[in-house]
């Protein structure tokens, strides 16, 4: 009778716990978990736990909504964030009792925390405007809804942060009788600060396109000279929080954050050593280089990688410099000549904040052999250096994303890539190198192989 969805990328922490929790409940005949192509074991542990799993065609949580509603069998659905646990026992219940019983056709839930940054400074200023009968939802952004297939199809589901007040907003178009229901205390992580000038724009702009489509309006865009204010006041309040955050650390991941580097693990692991080798010896275009020793992972798949990064020591002290960094209010990540599918499993072991480098490509979790190098890394009119491919330009897309000074900048490395960027940071740290070059360069040398160093210096 009741098709739960779960959207998910890298939920491998509580996707076990989500989807047994679904299957618990009452009327619930299919559990589907979205995935939007997860580098961790999510897709592994759902299976395990009964869960269908289908892959979203596209990136993008609306996709993986509308692609779950497409593969339910049910016709009533009900849609879990992935990342919950635990929910409260009743919440199936609560969402999807009032449409089994015909009393409503969709059903949005509230819960025991307060509501968050964009919902206060964003959503409910511009809902008082344009939708003013909506007014009495408390948490208009929640993602944990349930309603009926049929009217799930017409929906536009969004790609951005807007999806879910999109819904909401599409709903109340199409005149559906809506029920705001308490589910009780729930542990909903908060969106990380960087994220909130982008999330308070795309729900913005959802609000307001919704707006236009509404066939009985009750304003007058001519006279909505109160919406510059709104957006000013908007801005001040997002440019006060991100005020504290003006500092950056770049760690670099091969033989800084890891004790060895992820390729040559890999040479080791899967013998092709000698290949390697070759490909070092008689390439020096950067790109080509890359692209050529990418082939050499042809035919692995992302559970093989992993597993050789996870063999791979993480420098000691890692965890706690990353956690004191971010406590102090640096913004902390890497950037490496590596591949995407493992920093960014190194950056998700480590709770950092982004990580910057190639992108390896699979098809049905196989690697292709393929590599594409971002353009971030690539020389631009702001370059600092006269490298075609630099990490330091990497480091200055950062930096101008998040509006800092580059003098509030660490850069943390100990290879001969690393250079420029330590030589152009605020702060560039050699990180147990022999080479004199960088050694010269930087402005602090770590010889030991820990992060103690580090961690006296930010204090």
């Amino acid at each position: 009778m009741v098709t739960v969805i779960i959207p998910t990328l890298n939920e491998e922490e509580n996707i076990a716990s989500v989807v047994c929790f679904a299957k618990s409940q009452e009327h619930v005949t299919e559990v589907i978990v979205v995935d939007d192509k997860s580098l961790d074991k999510t897709v592994k542990i759902a299976l395990e736990n009964g869960a269908k799993v289908i892959t979203s065609t596209k990136l993008g949580k609306g996709t993986s909504m509308k692609d779950g509603v497409l593969s339910s069998i049910n016709d009533i659905i009900v849609f879990l964030d992935g990342d919950i646990d635990p929910y409260p026992f009743d919440t199936i219940k609560l969402l999807t009792e009032p449409i089994i019983n015909d009393e409503v056709d969709f059903a949005k839930s509230s819960f025991n925390r307060n509501a968050g940054r964009v919902t206060e400074l964003v959503a409910k200023p511009l809902l008082s405007i344009f939708f003013p009968d909506l007014l009495r939802f408390n948490q208009p952004l929640s993602g944990m809804i349930a309603g009926k297939k049929s009217q799930l199809l017409e929906l536009d589901f969004r790609d951005d942060y807007g999806v879910d007040i999109g819904i909401l907003l599409d709903m109340h178009l199409m005149n559906a009788r809506i029920r705001e229901v308490d589910i009780g205390y729930i542990e909903n992580k908060s969106k990380p600060w960087q994220a909130l000038g982008k999330m308070s724009k795309e729900v913005a702009q959802t609000i307001i396109v919704k707006a236009s489509l509404s066939k009985n309006p009750n304003y007058n865009f001519e006279e909505l000279g109160v919406l510059q204010e709104i957006r000013s006041q908007m801005e001040f309040a997002f440019d006060n929080q991100l005020s504290k955050f003006i500092k950056l650390v770049i760690f670099d991941m091969d033989n800084t954050l890891l004790q060895g580097r992820f390729i040559d693990t890999c040479a080791d692991r899967f013998n092709f050593k000698e290949e390697l080798m070759n490909i070092r010896s008689n390439e020096t275009n950067v790109v080509t280089l890359t692209k050529q020793i990418a082939t050499l992972l042809k035919g692995k798949s992302i559970s093989d990688l992993i597993g050789v990064a996870d063999s791979i020591r993480i420098t000691d002290g890692s965890y706690d410099v990353v956690k004191h960094l971010k406590d102090q209010g640096y913004i902390v990540g890497i950037i490496s000549d590596s591949y995407d599918c493992i920093t960014n499993h190194l950056k998700n072991k480590l709770n950092m904040d982004f990580s910057l480098s190639n992108d390896l490509e699979f098809s049905k979790s196989i690697c292709t052999g393929e590599v594409k190098v971002p353009s971030f890394f690539f020389s631009n009119k702001s370059s600092l250096c006269k490298h075609t491919v630099c990490k330091t330009n990497a480091m200055l897309s950062l930096i101008d994303k998040y509006g800092i000074k580059r003098e509030n900048t660490i850069a943390i490395g100990d290879g001969m890539n690393d250079l420029c960027m330590i030589k152009e940071s605020g702060l560039g740290i050699a990180f147990c190198t022999n080479n004199e070059l960088i050694n010269h360069h930087a402005d602090l040398i770590i010889n030991e192989s820990n992060f103690s160093q580090l961690l006296a210096i930010v204090k």
